[in-house]
């Protein structure tokens, strides 16, 4: 009768561990090409706005629309204190709240960019190309226009600022689409389309609004 020859205990875990080890390597070779790829692995975040590309016409988009911002901001608080019909004031309070963040969102980029950031004086941007005029931001009001405006009152001032803020959003409208034409930044991007969606309901609201003023 043949003697049946056993495999020792500890040979038997020296193979299994060397097996196991052997697999590990394997599974964590097997995945160098997806990690380095060019593409965000799935599941992983997405580029934020400030590392994303970004063109010359984001930096624009910013530069300009911070000081349009700003100044619907003024008309804005105007409104707060002298309009008397109580849709107006909520209107001027639904810009506010829109646009004050838009306004900081925007602040950031242009310092992620190492892009010049609009100053306050007049309500006016400088970009690094020198000031910026009203001239190259559709909508804005004239210093004479705000000076009407601080001076009205009563149903004149609600049916002035109605007026002017159509104009003032119709020219936030246009350049959110330049943007949108020409941006490269996906955040940029859709902050210009969040505009236009909502600048253009506000329009058809305060045109609605002003025909009820007569």
């Amino acid at each position: 009768m043949k003697r049946v020859r056993t495999v020792p205990t500890a040979a038997v875990a020296v193979a299994v561990a060397v097996v196991t080890a052997l697999a590990l390597a394997a599974c964590g070779n097997s995945g160098p090409t997806t990690q380095h790829s060019s593409s965000p692995a799935r599941g992983t975040a997405a580029p934020t706005t400030s590392s994303a590309p970004h063109n010359a016409a984001d930096v624009t988009f910013a530069q300009t629309m911070i000081p349009h911002h700003r100044q619907a901001l003024q008309m804005a608080e105007l409104a707060r204190t002298r309009a008397t019909n109580p849709k107006v004031e909520e209107l001027a309070v639904k810009i506010q709240a829109e646009q004050q963040p838009e306004i900081q969102t925007m602040t950031a980029w242009l310092q992620a960019w190492g892009a010049p950031i609009p100053d306050m004086s007049g309500g006016m941007g400088h970009g690094s190309s020198g000031g910026m005029g009203h001239g190259s931001m559709p909508g804005m009001m004239t210093d004479a226009d705000m000076g009407k405006m601080k001076t009205a009152s009563g149903a004149a001032f609600d049916r002035m600022f109605l007026t002017m803020m159509i104009a003032h959003h119709e020219g936030a409208v246009q350049m959110a689409e330049t943007e949108n034409a020409q941006g490269q930044n996906p955040g940029a991007k859709a902050l210009a389309k969040r505009v236009e969606t909502t600048q253009r309901a506000e329009i058809a609201e305060m045109q609605a609004l002003l025909k009820t003023l007569g």
